[in-house]
């Protein structure tokens, strides 16, 4: 047995496997939690294919070549001579996490995963012993996978604009910080606060497509003491980083 050879054909087979098995589960989810509206379903697509890919190729990469490998090793003996055999000890096999759980469905999935790697394998067994090439089985389900992207970003719904209000609501969402003090709207907000005049203002300035400068500001008074701090944040769709601060000291009616 070429070890070599070997471990090329169950890896090419891990992977095969791993992503036609993740792109069905991921079509499967996006296309039955469908939110309303659908927006951005392309990356949600992504984003599932991301997650049943690690899942089922570490349990393929581990568990299923160790089996494989395990069972090609019998029929090399003589143990295992007809290719049904073979087929079906690793649908058994590939059935066994969903047996352990007592999940009927994850036995399923796991025997049909474990049955495609056995023909996968089969088949790469019989290209590589004609030395043929393997490319296309990593080329083409890469540009199945393109594909489902591409059709999901088809019929995803275009994103509404983000707004500077957008990015004010999400500077003064409820995160623990002192921006949560600031009202989501934009302007002024005067208040009474143990003697001190105290006045929050909240601003936005767009500074690039859809990405803003949101800036608190907060002023007291109280006779001749006063004070103030400043804290800007730069806001798009995806993200908010603070970009500058200006705090000499903590507002006194902070401690009481």
């Amino acid at each position: 047995m070429d070890i070599g050879n070997l471990l090329k054909r169950k890896i090419t087979a891990t992977f095969i496997v791993t992503i036609v098995t993740s792109i069905i589960l991921a079509f499967l989810t996006v296309n039955t939690t469908k939110q309303e509206p659908a927006y951005e379903l392309g990356a949600n697509f992504l984003g599932w294919l991301s997650v049943y890919g690690v899942y089922a190729g570490a349990i393929i990469l581990i568990y299923g070549n160790f089996v494989s490998a395990g069972i090609e090793f019998l029929q090399q003996k003589g143990f295992i001579r007809r290719a049904w055999i073979y087929i079906l000890l690793h649908g058994i096999f590939g059935s066994a996490n969903g047996l352990l759980f007592q999940d009927p469905r994850l036995a399923l999935y796991g025997m049909a995963a474990a049955v495609f790697y056995a023909f996968i394998d089969k088949w790469l067994y019989r290209r590589m012993k004609k030395r043929e090439r393997l490319w296309p089985f990593y080329l083409v389900p890469i540009l199945v996978c393109g594909l489902f992207w591409g059709y999901f970003q088809w019929i995803s719904e275009p994103l509404p604009p983000f707004t500077a209000q957008d990015a004010v609501e999400r500077v003064t969402e409820s995160n623990g910080t002192a921006a949560d003090l600031f009202s989501e709207e934009i302007g002024k907000r005067e208040e009474t606060i143990d003697g001190y005049h105290v006045v929050r203002e909240t601003s936005a300035e767009e500074i690039g497509s859809e990405t803003y400068l949101v800036t608190l500001t907060e002023t007291w008074q109280k006779g001749k003491e006063r004070g103030s701090y400043e804290i800007t944040y730069e806001v798009d769709r995806h993200s908010l980083t603070a970009r500058d601060l200006k705090w000499d000291e903590t507002p006194p009616y902070y401690d009481s």
